[in-house]
């Protein structure tokens, strides 16, 4: 009798802020299978690369299975009455404040909650902070100092009806793309449409736009302070919202006046025509919404870029309405559901203030506690300062890894180091932040366990679980929940499922709010473990007994949650133009489009490593000429806080003067690109986010005596050289190295590399005279590694190379090909890969333009696949397919 399989669990990605639903499919044989939810609303079934990629990603291998004290298992009764204990013996002898969480937006809402309402409501502190600090709380602040309360007005729609669609610090085609995916087809069904981005890189979100401005960094706030001048000018401004459901107008105006468009051409790098030419397009198009990210958040003055985007949608009422309106998009998948339950250092639960009285009475009313701190706690960057300095000493860390992502990462791993307790809990055994912990706690991981998130436009979808939790995982709530009771507030913390805790929650979001906050669910205060299984994704505000769907748009009549109802324009002032000192250039930071954070999820992940395998340096070519930074040779980063070593990739799609790194790498894949170390730990004074894309640090070229490429089939133990960067290939994994010094003997050297025995038969070319030496070693039919040494930056084939690992060598003369560095004459090579769901190489692609079979994206699509999911390389695509178009017409 054939076993009926079982249905496919809806679920949703745990990668960015967009929120897509996610069907996964568990075979008996124990195989996931994940596809797009065609019924969720923020996805309709398209999932990016990284979401694709999912099932590769939920295996075994690396993960923390059992708890660990001092690096030995223990059981969970001793780990936990060990944290107890060791925090409240610090909290008895030094006070409060001198324990903190650092929680993750990778957490789910019901994690976030329990977390939250221990520290701030039991323990009496307000130092538990977020990885959100560093991505969106400039957004918060400003939502906050405009509107009243943190709040997103309007939903994923607005993007597809906008007549003008702006992208601000934006990289959407990349970052978000299953979003950027929509707008692309919104599009098409309307010519007419127009987007811009605003960004100092030309991105490929640049690429697809109909125009780009290239403003100088940190030029944003300028921009807008003159466009708000502009409006005010010509008349375009909406005089009834201004007068019923606004205040601050006049003197916001009037921060804005000495904004010419001659002084905002100063500020920004832009011509004076480019400026019109944007001001008159928001001027005359009705429907226009501002999108804004990283690149306006991650700004030691994001919050006033926020606001001063956000004033110009108030002040022509473009808020609310279908279209129209500022919309931040969120990095993680739950920033926004950790925001509302007080996850921040300066918040409490539910959208209320932490400096508020009658917010502090109203949760610890609530609660039943009477300990709820009275000021904000420390929030990222100076709560690892306090870490350092001793003031904190006790310290959990929860599915983060802040030793890579904080800046001045390195002052951040020494912090660890020296604090007396440090616990962490999280999926992967070994990452840099959890070397440093005294205790490790098992958490399950996403598949494993249950709850909700809150995506961009405030859609509050379930997390659900399709595997079995292993070994002895457990999920975040409970863990913090057993702490909890062992800390004295049994009480407190009585919860044994998710549910509990997410009625909980629902409830306080309705205690004692009377309209004062918009953040409701108050329709879920009752809310029962059936109806918690069956809850399909629904927008906030949920107020009201019947369960239905809250209004998807705000504030297009009004109705903020101020005192008197009307929200503040804010008077923004510009920072001054930071001057380059000579020999310093201005270094840039963020995501690259197949990775995610600090790579323990997408690390794991043969074809997301195949678009971009190694941390780079985007420079310049008249910069990196200066320098004599060769293409594909190896450049220092340095300042006065740490030092990253990285691959040099010249581009004019940055600006002189500037350069590109991303945030991914750790020393778990290479042993120099922690670009986090580089960072100076500049914040915004409003948000306290850090301005990682500000540093000035110097460049400088690094010449090794040799580079190699390398694969294996095991992951090396060691890797001897001054570089090194790892990453997952077909059958095991491919290495790129370079070195200082020679080896006194290369053959020991490439068995040691590839975990052989002295004397083991190993394959080798080698010419002293020249510095090119290869190595090949097989055991039975199969390649245990390659190893292809030079002294300048290695040509073979890296897709070819990493092929080898599952090739079959049983014929003994295919090996000596091994040697070669590339394939045998006829052979197609597929190239640098740019498709990654369908692992199609340039090479592929250019011979498609090359022989007629395709002069389109789509005729690409149609023919090789390549950009007809998730669309995040078609804009790469576009790229070639130019570039063959001119070398034919040239």
């Amino acid at each position: 009798m054939t076993e009926t399989p079982a249905a496919p669990v809806r679920t949703t990605c745990p990668y960015c802020g967009v929120g897509c639903g996610v069907l996964a499919e568990t075979a008996a044989d124990g195989a996931v299978r994940i596809s797009g939810d065609p019924d969720h609303p923020a996805n309709f079934g398209r999932l990016c690369s990284k979401g694709s990629a999912l099932a590769e990603t939920v295996d075994l291998e690396g993960r923390l299975l059992h708890p660990k004290i001092g690096g030995r298992e223990s059981g969970w009764e001793e780990a936990l009455d060990l944290v107890a204990s060791r925090f409240s013996e610090t909290i008895a002898e030094h006070g409060p404040d001198s324990v903190a969480f650092y929680v993750s937006g990778q957490l789910l809402t019901e994690d976030y909650y329990v977390a939250n309402k221990l520290m701030k409501g039991f323990i009496g502190s307000a130092n538990i902070d977020t990885n959100s600090r560093l991505c969106m709380a400039s957004s918060v602040a400003g939502h906050k100092r405009a509107f009243g309360e943190d709040i997103v007005p309007g939903t994923y729609e607005d993007l597809e009806q906008a007549d003008l669609l702006i992208l601000v610090g934006s990289n959407l085609a990349w970052c978000h793309p299953v979003l950027f995916q929509r707008v692309v087809a919104a599009r098409e069904r309307r010519p007419e449409m127009r987007i811009v981005t605003i960004d100092p890189r030309r991105t490929v979100t640049a690429d697809a736009a109909d125009s780009h401005l290239p403003v100088d960094a940190d030029g944003d706030a300028a921009l807008f302070n003159g466009l708000l001048r502009h409006l005010s000018e010509t008349g375009t401004l909406e005089r009834s919202y201004i007068a019923r459901h606004t205040a601050g107008f006049d003197e916001a105006v009037a921060a804005a006046a000495e904004w010419t468009v001659e002084r905002v051409a100063e500020a920004t790098g832009l011509s004076e025509g480019t400026i019109q030419a944007f001001y008159a397009a928001y001027a005359s198009s009705e429907r226009v919404v501002t999108v804004y990210s990283q690149g306006v958040n991650q700004s030691a003055s994001g919050t006033d870029k926020v606001n001063a985007i956000i004033n110009c949608h108030l002040a022509t009422g473009r808020i609310g309405r279908p279209g129209m309106g500022p919309f931040s998009v969120t990095g993680q998948p739950n920033a926004m559901g950790g925001r509302e339950v007080g996850g921040l250092a300066n918040q409490l639960a539910a959208h209320m203030d932490l400096g508020d009285p009658v917010a502090r009475d109203v949760v610890g009313g609530f609660w039943n506690s009477d300990s709820l701190p009275h000021g904000q706690g420390l929030k990222a960057v100076d709560l690892f300062d306090a870490v350092a300095d001793g003031r904190i000493k006790a310290l959990w860390i929860m599915a983060t890894n802040p030793a890579d992502s904080l800046p001045n990462a390195d002052l951040v791993t020494k912090a660890l180091e020296n604090c007396p307790f440090v616990v962490v809990s999280d999926v992967i055994e070994k990452t840099d932040t959890t070397l440093h912990a005294d205790v490790l706690l098992p958490a399950t991981a996403w598949g494993e366990k249950d709850g909700t998130v809150t995506n961009s436009e405030r859609r509050i979808s379930r997390q659900r679980a399709f595997l079995k939790a292993p070994g002895e995982t457990r999920a975040d709530w409970w863990i913090v929940s057993e702490i909890a009771r062992r800390m004295g507030f049994a009480d407190a913390f009585p919860y044994r499922s998710a549910v509990e805790i997410y009625r909980e929650h629902a409830r306080l979001s309705e205690y004692r709010n009377e309209g004062a906050r918009l953040f409701s669910l108050a329709a879920h205060a009752n809310i029962d473990a059936a109806e918690y299984d069956e809850m399909v994704p629904f927008q906030w505000p949920l107020a009201g007994a019947e369960k239905r769907q809250g209004e998807k748009r705000l504030f297009s009549t009004g109705g903020f949650p101020t005192a008197d109802g009307r929200a503040r324009l804010i008077p923004v002032t510009p920072p001054a133009k930071r001057a380059r000192e000579p020999g310093l250039f201005r270094l840039n930071t963020g995501r690259v489009r197949d990775h995610w954070h600090t790579m323990t999820r997408t690390g794991k992940s043969t074809r997301l490593s195949q678009h971009i395998a190694e941390p780079f340096l985007e420079i310049h070519p008249r910069d990196a000429d200066a320098l004599g930074l060769d293409a594909a040779g190896l450049a220092r980063v340095e300042s006065g806080f740490g030092t990253a070593i990285l691959r040099v990739l010249r581009s004019d799609r940055v600006a002189p003067g500037t350069v590109f790194a991303p945030m991914h790498w750790t020393a778990q894949f290479s042993n120099a690109g922690r670009i986090g170390a580089v960072i100076k730990p500049d914040t915004d004074p409003v948000s306290g986010q850090p301005a990682l894309k500000g540093t000035f640090a110097r460049i400088s070229s690094v010449i090794p005596k040799w580079f190699g490429f390398a694969v294996l089939n095991e992951r090396p133990k060691d890797v001897p050289g001054s570089y090194w960067a790892l990453a997952t290939a077909p059958g095991g994994w491919r290495l790129e190295l370079a070195g200082d010094t020679n080896p006194e003997d290369w053959p020991a050297y490439a068995r040691a590399l590839f975990g052989m025995e002295a004397g083991q038969e190993i394959l080798s070319f080698l010419d002293e005279s020249s510095g090119y030496h290869r190595f090949a070693a097989f055991e039975n039919d199969r390649l245990i590694g390659a190893l292809f040494v030079g002294p300048e930056p290695v040509a073979a084939s890296r897709n070819w190379a990493t092929g080898l690992l599952e090739a079959d060598f049983s014929r003994p003369q295919d090996r000596l090909l091994t040697l070669a560095g590339r394939p045998a004459a006829g052979e197609v090579e597929e190239g640098s890969i740019i498709c990654s769901c369908f692992s199609v190489g340039i090479n592929r692609i250019a011979g498609a333009v090359a022989d007629g079979r395709a002069a389109t994206v789509d005729e690409i699509g149609a023919v090789l696949s390549a950009g007809s999911n998730c669309g995040s390389c078609r804009g790469e695509i576009q790229r070639i397919i130019d570039h063959a178009r001119h070398q034919k017409t040239g």
